[in-house]
């Protein structure tokens, strides 16, 4: 999986060498960290689930030492994540209460 984010922020941010894989590596650990710390889920950040773009936008950000930005400029977005993380939870606690 981390190779396939790696090429996908590589081509986000037009970088065509590979002398700063290891760093875009440790910016994509460090944003999988912020969302998982935010919301207490693990996601899978697969190409194609909505929350990867939002990694991705953070790792850009974080590229490009804007990261104190990523908040302010993302904030509707990243309310949405809390809240549909908010109701999985609830849903999966009311299906274990409920069977």
């Amino acid at each position: 999986m981390m190779n396939e984010l790696l090429i996908e922020l590589k081509h986000r941010l037009r970088i065509t060498w590979d002398d700063e894989d290891a760093e875009l590596e440790r910016i994509i650990d460090r944003a999988k960290s912020y969302f998982e710390k935010l919301t207490s889920k693990a996601f899978s950040f697969g190409l194609d689930a909505w929350e990867t773009e939002l990694l991705l936008e953070r790792c850009r950000y974080v590229y490009n030492n804007a990261a104190d930005e990523f908040e302010k400029n993302f904030a509707d977005e990243l309310k949405r994540l809390i809240m549909h993380v908010a109701l999985e939870k609830r849903a999966e606690n009311d299906q274990q209460e409920n069977p």
